[in-house]
């Protein structure tokens, strides 16, 4: 609906013009009267003399021919002309000062509400954070097609559009804190969040050409990369269906909690090895017939959805080599947490304790070990990963100085976390938030931190928060494709991996090595 204000503005605009078209024709009248006047004079050949009925006074002509009366109308001219612009100045005037609704130039926009700034910031870590996995994931198909010296430019391209990227989430977390407090600095915060991810973007979109040229898909080099992919395909149709007898013996021998970083994982495996079985076949056509355009769009989608099937096969295998390393370390661990026990009950803490906390700390760990040790020698079965995770935290709150196979074991632990949420959030990230990435991102930067135990605690607990969020964003983005029958072509997997950036209705083009200006530049081709 429009305001009032806004209807009335036109029939204001048109009055002010009328005003001004009227002060400039009275003007012109007026200057043309005055140099008219002295020509009617000249020409005048035989004046009529007046009679006078008494003396005149300063009317005859001066010396020059002409008369006073000759400057009245003039003047008058001159005076109406000065009164007239006068007065039109002084309604713009009164009109700038009262004038409710902002002029064509008032002055700069207002700055954006930080709500505003806020969302567009969101938008630009999942954005950036989006372009640096997928950039990877490319990359790995260049470094096996034309040699790892030939992909190194590009590595670096995207090693510095990570750094950057996990710049911007380090001050969306202290963001997320309550840091900075004044509405001023935290708008700044934001913005600069906005711009490390515009530059890790522009840094991935100046290479985005040299790539394309250096993989030659629309042209003779498709052929040889289709035969790359096309090979990873097929190993990892083996390796899946060896994932599925591996995760089997994982649930016989292991608690629940032991395989939940991966259920589901060998499903979606073959779910993006279906798609990209379909997209490599429909390359291979297109580069029979000679449609380059087509069979590079076909093949880049064919490679992302591999890529992420061997990101979900290789996390079962790593979940269970991680589970016996976990199985092994687990006795040693209890006997290094049984020896600082004895030293904390001898007073051995570092930080001095009040009697009634040191024992309900001892009293902590004694539970604590006791459970693990009724675990292990029970008929069920348990989660080594978890007790490693008990047993290492129960002594650190001892604070007696942690011995070697601790330190071990809290690595292990926080290495395992960490690696499952970066799984999950690649091969579903086109439905995780900045939350969850912003807390992975933390958990990476704890865990490099290396200062001890404490550090794999914090990338531990962090890492879980990150998949506690990245599953429930996927929860709530639910599946646009239900009812389609899509899921058959495994569509749906490739639109929730980032695959297809759901641009269109059959899901888009294929996501690309690029920044925001060219992740997008394969649009896929209509079916034949």
């Amino acid at each position: 609906m429009t305001s009032s204000l806004i209807r009335g503005r036109p029939r204001r605009a048109k009055a002010h013009i009328r005003a001004r078209v009227t002060h400039v024709v009275l003007g012109a009248l007026a200057g043309g009267g005055w140099l008219i006047l002295p020509l009617m004079t000249v020409t005048a050949r035989a004046p009529v003399p007046a009679t006078s009925t008494g003396p005149v006074a300063s009317a005859a002509p001066g010396p020059g021919g002409t008369s006073a009366a000759d400057y009245v109308l003039p003047l008058i001219a001159v005076v109406a002309a000065a009164v007239l612009a006068g007065y039109g100045c002084l309604r713009r005037v009164r009109r700038s000062r009262t004038r409710t609704t902002p002029g064509p130039f008032s002055g700069p926009p207002p700055a954006p509400a930080l709500s505003d700034v806020e969302r567009q910031a969101r938008r630009a870590l999942v954005l950036a954070d989006d372009c640096v996995r997928t950039s990877r994931e490319e990359l790995s198909f260049v470094a096996a097609g034309c040699g790892a010296a030939r992909a190194e430019p590009f590595a670096r391209a995207v090693r510095a559009a990570g750094e950057e990227t996990a710049a911007a989430f380090a001050v969306w977390r202290r963001y997320e804190r309550g840091l900075p407090e004044a509405s001023a600095a935290r708008r700044q915060a934001l913005a600069g969040v906005v711009e490390r991810c515009a530059r890790a973007g522009r840094r991935l979109d100046a290479e985005a050409a040299a790539l394309d040229q250096t993989r030659g898909l629309e042209g003779p080099g498709a052929g040889a990369a289709l035969e790359v992919a096309r090979a990873r395909a097929r190993g990892l149709v083996a390796r899946a269906v060896a994932a599925h007898g591996v995760l089997g013996a994982l649930r016989e021998r292991y608690a629940p909690s032991a395989t939940d970083p991966v259920t589901g994982s060998v499903e979606q495996a073959e779910d993006r090895l279906l798609f990209a079985t379909a997209r490599l076949g429909e390359a291979h056509q297109a580069v029979v017939a000679g449609d380059g355009d087509r069979a590079a769009r076909r093949l880049r989608a064919g490679e992302g959805a591999v890529a992420q099937a061997e990101t979900l096969v290789r996390g079962v295998e790593r979940l269970a080599a991680r589970l016996r390393e976990a199985a092994a370390l687990v006795p040693a661990a209890l006997t290094g947490a049984e020896a600082e026990l004895a030293t904390a009950r001898q007073g051995g803490s570092q930080t001095p304790l009040a009697a009634g906390e040191l024992y309900a700390r001892l009293a902590h760990a004694d539970g604590v070990l006791a459970a693990v040790r009724e675990e292990l020698t029970g008929a069920l079965p348990y989660d080594p990963l978890d007790a490693l995770r008990r047993i290492t935290r129960a002594a650190d709150r001892l604070d007696v100085g942690r011995s070697g196979v601790l330190d071990t074991a809290a690595l292990l632990v926080a290495r395992t976390a960490v690696r499952a949420a970066e799984d999950f959030v690649t091969v579903h990230r086109g439905a995780v938030g900045p939350e969850a990435r912003a807390r992975l991102a933390e958990a990476v930067r704890q865990l490099r931190a290396g200062d001890g135990p404490g550090a794999a605690f914090r990338a531990d607990t962090t890492a879980r928060e990150a998949r506690d969020l990245a599953e429930r964003d996927v929860r709530a983005h639910g599946n646009p494709y239900t009812g389609t029958g899509d899921h058959v072509t495994g569509l749906c997997g490739a639109v929730l991996g980032g695959v297809l950036l759901a641009e269109d209705p059959d899901g888009g083009p294929p996501a690309c090595f690029g920044g925001p200006g060219t992740r997008a530049r394969r649009r896929l081709a209509p079916p034949s």
